[in-house]
This record gives C-alpha cells, structure tokens and sequence, in this order.
C-alpha cells in the first residue's frame, strides 16, 4: 500500500506578502538536502527574483488547453505522475482549472498526487478560505471567486503563515515588485488600503491561532497536563437553564469580545440519575443564544455541579468562569456553601466571575414531578413512605392495646423505625420519621398524654436524644451510600484501567482485539454502539524549514487570474472555520465499530473523545458524566494504540517480505554470477570451437562439443525451470491441477534425466491411488532424487520406497527418497528447504542455485501433501513424501502400467 503524501502551505496574509518566494527559498533549501524537488507549476508574474529562484530547480511542461478561442497552460498531473518525484510544487491552491482538465479545482490535482504518495509544497492567500468569504467581502468589498474548502488546508501537516507589515507591503507595491507601474496607483487606493491590509492580517493570524490550538490541546491531553494554559482567552459560563441564563451569556459574550480571538462556551450539568433540573424550552433558548453570539453550548452528566464543572473548564483549558448569584433563599445556605462559592474556592487558577441579576435569592423555581432522589427513586419513595405514614401507623398499633406501654418502649419502636427510614431512604425521610414521631411520643406516650406538654425532664432528654439519634443515623447511612458509590466508581475505574495496562503487556494488536476493546468500552460505559473513527487522507509530517519573507526578499502571487481571465482574488462562502470537517477532503472512514447504528461521523455521536492525530472514539447511547471522560480517554489512547500497533505490525510483515525478496535477489545475483555463467561459458567455449577455421575438427571431436552444448543446455534449462517455479510459488501463481493418479506412472516418469543405475524403485503392487497434479509431483520427487543422487557415494544407488500410511482420519501414502550420502544434521534440517541453501557449499559452488528442494517442497504443499527430512538408519538422508489418497482408495488393476526397468 502506498504510503500518503504530505502537504506543506505556505498561507498568504495578503497577496504580494512573499509566500511563492517563500515556497521556493524551501525547495532550494530541501534540494540542497538532496530531495528529489520538481516545479509541478509556480507561477512568476514576471517577478524577476521569484523567476530568479526557480533556476536550478527541474521545471515540469505543462499541458496547453484551449477555451474559447483562447490558449492556457495548466499544471500537466499526468506528466507529474508518471515523474513521481519526492515533493512537487504546486503554486495557487485555489486556481480553477480550464474546462477540460480532469479536476475542476487545483486543490484536487494535489489530492490526487499526495494519494500517489508525493509530498506538495503549496501557497494560498487567507482570501480564498471558503468560511472567510463574507468576511473578505465585507472588508474589501471584493467577492472572492476562487476558494479552497477549509479544510483541505487544515489537513496539511505544516502550515507556514506568511506574513508582512500593512506599511511594508504597500512600499513594495509601489516599488513595482508586485504589480506593473500602471496597476500599482489602483491597487493602493482600494483593495491594498491599510485598513484592508489590517484586517486581513487579524483574520489570517486568528484563522492559523485556531490550528495552533488544536496542536495545544492535543499535547495537553497526550501528556496529561491539567494545569491551565493562559494561552488564550476561554470564557466557560455555567447555565442551570432559569430565566438569569440569557444575562449570564451577555455577560460572558462581552467579556469575551475584549480579547481578540476568546472563545465563548457554555456548559450545563445535568443530573447524572437523568431527571429534568430545568425546562428544554429554556435551554433550547439559551443554546440558540450562545451560539448566535459565536459560542459553542455543552451538556454533561454529573452528579456534583461544582466538580463537573470544573472538570469541563479544565478539559477545555478555560481561563475564566462566568456563575449567576444564586438563587437559593437565606435560610438553604445552611445545607451547603452552594455551586458559585465551591466552584470559586476550588477554581485554583482559573477567574470566577459571579454575575448578580434580577432573580437572585428568589428561590428555585419548582419543576414539576422531580423527586430529590440520591438512592434510587424506589428507595427514596420507599423511605417516604416510612418516614411519614410509618409513625401513625406505628402509634395505631401500639394504642390499640390494653397494657399502658409508658414511654420506653415506644420510644425504643419509634427509634427503630426512624434508623429503617435511613437506611431506606436517606437522611430527609429519617428526618421526618423523627420529628414526626417525637410529636407522636409527645402526644400519646409521655405524660401527660394528649397534650404537648412534658411534665418529665428525663422524657424531655429522651425525645431530644431520639430526635439527634435518629439524624446522626441517617446523616451516616447517606455518608455511608455515597462512599460505597465512591468506592463502586474507584474500583470500576481501578479495574478499567487494569485492563487497558493487561491488553498493553500481552501486546494485543489484531483487529479482534480493537472489536473487544470497543466492546468493553461499550459495556463499560452502557452505550448502544461505540465507532473508531479515522480521517479517510491521512496526515503525514513533514520537516520544513521557515521561510524568509523579510522586506522586500519576498515575493507574491497578488493579482493572479484564473484561465478565464478573472482576477485571482477568488470566492468564499459561509463555511465552517472553527473545527475539521473532513467531507470533501475524504469523510471520515469507520476504523473498527461495535453495535447496531454506530456514528459515522463525530457530530453524529452523543459522545466523541479524540484518539490521536486522526482518529476520534465515538459513542452512542447518551450523555457521560463529565468523570467518566478520564477513563473513556485511556479507552480512547488505548485503541489508538492497538491500531498503531496493528498498522506497525503489518508494515513489519510487509518489511520482512521485502528483506526476505532482497535475500532472495542478493542469492539468485550470486547464482547467476556462477552456476548460470559455468554452462554458458561452456556452451560459448564449444561453438567458438565448431566455428573456428584454424582446426580442423574430427567427427568424434565435433560429436564430443556437441555433446558439450547439449549438457550446457540442458543444465540451463534444469536451473532457469527452477527458477521460474520458485517464482511462481513466491508470487502464489502456482494452481495444482488435482486429480487421481498411479504412482507406479509418476515416479519412473520422473526419472528420466537420472541414470539408471543410481536409482532403485521398491514400489509395491498394491499402493492405492494418489491424490495429486501429475505435472507437480514428478518436478518434486525429479528435483528430490537429483539432489540425492549428487550426494550419494558411487555405488550405493538412491532408493525410492513407498507404502501406505494408515492415519485416523484416512490413508496417506509415504513415499521415500533414500540416500547414503553424508547426511545433514538436526538443526539444519529445515534449512536446507530454504531457497538458495545447499548445506555444507562455500560460496558459491556446486551445479545448482540452491532451489530444488525448495520447489519440491513448494509443489508437494500446493497438492496437500508434506516433505521432511529423516536420517537414514546407517548413515545418510532420508526425504519424505506424505501424499493424500484418492477418495476411491486402492486403483483398478487396468489402470496400473508395468514398471519400465531400470
């Protein structure tokens, strides 16, 4: 697979800023370094020291089109193409091709390239951003009618703002270094105006601020840094969906407007058991607002405010924090400090801002059928019901009896049941179990009874001790339930996180085990479906140098026309300018995805965490808590990973291939150099002979060269044959014709070119028929026995055995070569399979490349059978052929033929 070619842009403030000078001082720079650089298309102007500059650098031609009467040149992709260079220049990213040319737009003709793994180097001015075109226009009152989407140039992997003082380029305009002498006073007057130069030097620097803060942002969360980073203004205003929510986003849009690039982001925390805390249609408004004034809005999960909150403001790097006054009465501060005081005392060292407004103390407004649940709404209604119809009941039950029960032993009842209402529901409904039973006691126990009057003061003691006991008790069981959810989410995240540390130390990188991993995520976090998501062009970096654009070295593209003859300054429309949106620039491919309807795209998604550079962790199903996104990001590090890993281990795999065909080529150039020269010098020696004039030859001396060329020839063919297998078996192209064959036909046939007295057959009547490709078999065991013969010792023939091999699941036939040559030893048994082996060689000599025995092992596994090397018992080798049987079993007597003697 091809690996992606890397993008590098120059971005102009203003035209005539230098970025085409800027891009060719970079390409002399990497030629220097020895890269392979190309002019794909630069265009000069007539600029003398950018034409200057493209001396000594290969200029490509370009292709000449025609449209309407009229000829132009345009970059010629195919010519670049063919080419491939390592980085190509491509000047005017934005350029509308001529009618006629394969792409309408010059940034697809660089899509295409770096998709064929060419790196570009380009420029565009920061006119010709689509999502900036009603801003350029309003500044200049110029509409641009040559654009590139946004996010084509957020892709590339450098971007090198090219930049000019206002005053600085006007005197090199009025210089004549950018425009001729007649176009220079127009220039100045309307679109080269210092207002306009201003203007568009704040929206290029801000536009390229946007992308350095990605780069921030993704080094902050790859090293864990939460510390704040002042680097920019980001006001987070925190919305509890009341009617002050529309005064608090003002406020926050205008704190934010004081500082040129701050960004705006507000933030509500729902509760994490998911009841409604306030009205949708308000906060449907909010958002509406938020987003009007340039913020962007945000929900989370948490059941502490204060924590999520600040959990959000970390994450995103927030500088500043903007709260309403709250709305609690006097009397509630008693329960707690509240959200802004806890989110300004633990704010550390981010501003808080607490923003007074009409609706200050005027109480929460009620929001019909919510239930302060903490326990679950069965055990908080079960703890009500305890709480408030438990004492009557339990005073019923007691005044129905005869005996006169004094005041201890209801009191010990009523205290019973105040403890069952706090263990059930929590501190309120014990509260009321208390209180209400203290006056139950009060009323019908303690004398004088039906009155509320306390005669007793150890009675008083005692109904005051029930009342603390019975507080203290539930104010202990809702400690104690929320330090069990505490302890539930620690461990739940100490066991997460021992996962992701297993799947690490077992080395884990298949595609099977990034599937579990998201389906753990999945299951962990009780989502519908989780996706990795991964931007379809991948970003490559590239090393660059900086560009030198100081006064009047630089050079410009200012004022360029497009094939149709309109100015340079081309189009925008309304387009996203904050975030990638990778559409046109290939959508977003779907790496590894688990459950039904998984997002395809990260807007797509209830929740989206990045996972490095490309990819984004997407899930569907709701909203998280804003602590669990901590986990979910180690979830998030750890796919990324896998699939790095998996990526690395299959360009390793690829890597070793490689290293193994040049191991190969280094062995077959060496075989050549010798055991393919030998017969050929051999050959050429014999006919130099037969042609020679100076002797004259006798019949039995020609016979005799003859003789000489045909055993070269042949020994050429054998070697080359060999060849041409092994490449066929490398490159998979090798396809067994199976079919049932006699042994006693293929084994004589293969020994043919083997004399007669150096092979002994020992094949019974009886062997049932093999399941092989004729043609295969006898290049396997002719291969097999001709490299036994050659290690054989004269007189001790190679004997060729075979017999049936009973196995549990069928019959096999094993079939012999049997030599008593000098043997190989255990550990260099496989070796000698490999190609271009021959055991116990220096190098190289012999009369063989070293292949046979690799192609007979090759041809023996594409049948489906096996080769082994044994010892022979007594000395030597022994190779083994292990053959399936055809499904008929043992052959027809008809079919056999008579075996030729040897």
């Amino acid at each position: 697979m091809a690996t992606h070619g890397s993008l590098r842009i120059y971005l102009g403030a203003a035209p005539g800023v230098g970025k085409t000078y800027a891009m060719l001082c970079e390409a002399h720079r990497r030629a220097d370094r020895g890269a392979d650089v190309v002019v794909a298309y630069v265009e000069d102007h007539g600029r003398p020291r950018t034409r200057e500059l493209l001396d000594g650098l290969e200029i490509l031609p370009r292709r000449t089109l025609t449209h309407r009467g009229a000829e132009f040149t345009e970059m010629d992709l195919d010519t670049v193409l063919a080419r491939k260079p390592r980085i190509a220049l491509v000047d005017e990213l934005a350029h509308t091709n001529v009618p006629g040319s394969r792409h309408a737009k010059r940034w697809q003709d660089v899509d295409e390239l770096l998709r064929a793994g060419i790196d570009v180097v380009s420029t565009v001015n920061v006119q010709h951003l689509e999502s900036l075109g009603d801003v350029v226009e309003g500044i200049t009152g110029v509409r641009q009618q040559e654009t590139v989407p946004d996010e084509v140039v957020r892709r590339a992997a450098q971007i090198e703002l090219v930049d000019m003082d206002p005053d600085a380029l006007r005197r090199r305009l009025a210089h004549g270094n950018v425009y001729t002498p007649e176009k220079v006073d127009a220039a100045l007057s309307h679109y080269f105006r210092p207002g306009n130069l201003t203007a568009l030097r704040e929206l290029a620097l801000l536009w390229t601020a946007d992308r350095v803060d990605e780069y921030l942002l993704r080094y902050r969360a790859e090293h864990g840094i939460a510390d704040t980073w002042q680097t920019r203004e980001r006001i987070v205003v925190g919305l509890t969906g009341g009617p002050e929510g529309a005064t608090l986003i003002r406020r926050a849009a205008r704190i934010a407007a004081k500082g040129s690039g701050s960004e705006l982001l507000a933030v509500h925390v729902v509760r994490s058991d998911g009841l409604v805390g306030a009205s949708a249609g308000d906060l449907g408004t909010q958002r509406r607002l938020v987003e009007d004034l340039g913020g962007s809005y945000h929900s989370v999960l948490g059941a502490d405010v204060p924590a999520a909150m600040l959990d959000f403001a970390r994450g995103v790097d927030a500088t500043q924090i903007v709260l309403g006054s709250s709305r609690r009465k006097a009397w509630q501060y008693f329960l707690g400090p509240g959200v802004g005081a806890t989110v300004a005392r633990e704010s550390g060292d981010i501003d808080v801002h607490i923003v007074t407004h009409e609706h200050a103390a005027a109480g929460r407004p009620r929001v019909p059928g919510r239930l302060p649940i903490s326990l679950g709404r069965a055990r908080t209604i079960g703890g009500w019901l305890l709480g408030v119809a438990g004492p009557p009941l339990l005073t019923l039950i007691l005044r129905s009896g005869t005996d006169s029960h004094g005041i201890t032993t209801p009191l010990l009842l009523f205290l019973t049941l105040t403890v069952v209402a706090a263990l059930v529901g929590g501190v309120f409904p014990a509260i009321a179990a208390a209180l209400l039973g203290t006056l139950l006691l009060n009323y019908f126990f303690a004398p004088p009874t039906h009155t509320f009057t306390i005669s007793d003061p150890q009675n008083l003691l005692s109904l005051v001790i029930f009342v603390a006991v019975g507080i203290a008790v539930a104010s202990v069981v809702d400690l104690a339930a929320r330090r069990a959810q505490q302890a539930a989410r620690s461990r739940a995240e100490t066991e997460i996180l021992s996962y992701l540390a297993g799947t690490v130390l077992r080395g884990e990188d298949g595609t099977d085990s990034i599937v579990s991993l998201l389906d753990r995520v999945r299951e962990t976090f009780a989502m519908e479906s989780a996706a990795l998501l991964e931007v379809a062009s991948p970003d490559t970096s590239e090393e660059g140098g900086a560009a030198a654009t100081e006064g009047d070295e630089g050079d410009a593209d200012a004022g360029d026309t497009d094939a149709r003859g309109t100015d340079e300054r081309g189009t925008g429309a309304a387009g996203d300018s904050g975030r990638v949106r990778p559409a046109q620039a290939g959508g977003w491919h779907t790496a590894a995805s688990v459950g039904p309807d998984p997002a395809t795209e990260p807007e797509n998604a209830d929740v989206e965490v990045p996972a490095g550079d490309r990819l984004v962790l997407a899930l569907n199903g709701r909203v998280l808590p804003a602590q669990d996104r901590r986990v979910l990001v180690a979830f998030a590090a750890q796919t990324a990973g896998l699939l790095e890993r998996r990526r690395l281990s299959e360009q390793a795999t690829r890597a070793r291939r490689l290293a193994e065909g040049n191991r190969i080529r280094t062995a077959l150039l060496a075989a050549v150099s010798h055991d393919l020269r030998t017969p050929l010098a051999g050959i050429k020696a014999a006919v130099t002979s037969l042609r020679s004039d100076e002797v004259d030859w006798s019949p039995e001396d020609e016979a005799e060269l003859l003789a000489g060329i045909e055993t070269g020839a042949d020994r050429l063919n054998h070697l080359i044959g060999n060849l041409l297998d092994m490449s066929r078996l490398r490159t998979g192209a090798v396809n067994a014709l199976l079919r049932d064959i006699a042994l006693e036909e293929a084994v004589p046939a293969a020994l043919a070119e083997v004399p007669a007295d150096a092979v002994r057959l020992e094949l019974p009547e009886a062997l049932p028929l093999v399941h092989a490709d004729t043609g295969l078999l006898e290049r396997a065991v002719a291969n097999v026995v001709e490299n036994a013969v050659k290690y054989s010792p004269p007189g001790q023939p190679v004997v060729i055995r075979a017999d049936p091999l009973p196995l549990p699941d069928g019959t096999r036939v094993e079939v012999r070569v049997i030599d008593r040559g000098p043997g190989v030893p255990e550990d260099a048994k496989d070796l000698v399979f490999e190609p271009f082996q021959r055991y116990g060689d220096a190098p190289p000599a012999g009369t063989g490349v070293g292949l046979g025995l690799a192609v007979a092992r090759g041809f023996t596994e594409a049948m489906g059978g096996t080769l082994t090397a044994e010892d022979t018992p007594g000395g030597g080798l022994s190779m083994v052929f292990t053959l399936p049987t055809a499904p008929g079993g043992t052959a027809d007597p008809d079919v056999r033929k008579a075996v030729p003697e040897r």
